[in-house]
């Protein structure tokens, strides 16, 4: 059962940025910049499938990510919840747990055999269904999950995520133009603040990781190898 009484959505902002910085989920490395999936190097890396190996902080925060779909879409609004393979698949089942809801999950691709399918566990046709992942960057990458999702003859408008990069401006219409909702906890820039006001970073580390999050385009372009 969901408690009844829960932060603001600031405060959950500002706990979460700190619970992902208590773990070590959080790294920044102006030296030598992380390579992203997309091949382009960043400064900052966020490690969110660590948060599985710590219960009382995973509680937690799948309390808050519960709280805050609810708030925003609605108490009754969902029928099913489904988790992207694979980061995605634990959040999706603690929350569909929460909400004492059907969980599935979605494949990247079809498994290649047997019925090839994408979506694993019981949905139909006419439910709504909403896509837990563990964080988005652009947004791009949820709208193959979605599509499957449709697929089915089931709706998806909604989808949550416990981090959002908050720093590609074209997310947004992104996933708007796709007719899908983001929820999320927290950001980089919280992330930041947080990271400053625990000195969990040199100044000099967080001036740089600034600089990255305010045009990480240009950033990119400046330090490719």
């Amino acid at each position: 059962m969901i408690p009844t009484s829960f932060p603001t959505s600031q405060e959950m902002a500002r706990l979460t940025a700190r619970m992902l910085l208590e773990i070590g989920a959080v790294n920044f490395n102006t030296e030598t910049p992380y390579t992203l999936a997309s091949g382009l190097p960043s400064p900052s890396y966020i490690d969110c499938r660590k948060l599985i190996s710590y219960p009382r902080i995973r509680s937690t925060l799948m309390d808050f990510l519960t709280v805050t779909v609810m708030r925003n879409a609605g108490f009754e609004a969902f029928d099913n919840i489904a988790g992207g393979e694979t980061a995605g698949i634990p959040f999706a089942a603690l929350v569909a747990e929460r909400m004492a809801l059907p969980m599935t999950y979605v494949r990247k691709k079809p498994k290649g055999y047997g019925k090839n399918a994408r979506i694993e566990g019981a949905m139909s046709e006419g439910e709504r269904v909403l896509l837990v992942e563990d964080l988005t960057t652009d947004g791009g990458s949820k709208l193959s999950f979605v599509d499957a999702i449709r697929d089915t003859g089931a709706s998806c408008a909604h989808t949550a995520v416990i981090f959002y990069y908050d720093i590609f401006p074209e997310t947004a219409q992104t996933l708007g133009d796709h007719g899908v909702t983001l929820h999320h906890l927290c950001t980089w820039w919280d992330v930041l603040a947080e990271a400053r006001a625990q000195a969990a970073f040199s100044a000099e580390t967080l001036a740089e990781v600034e600089r990255f999050l305010k045009d990480p385009r240009a950033w990119q372009d400046a330090h490719k190898a």
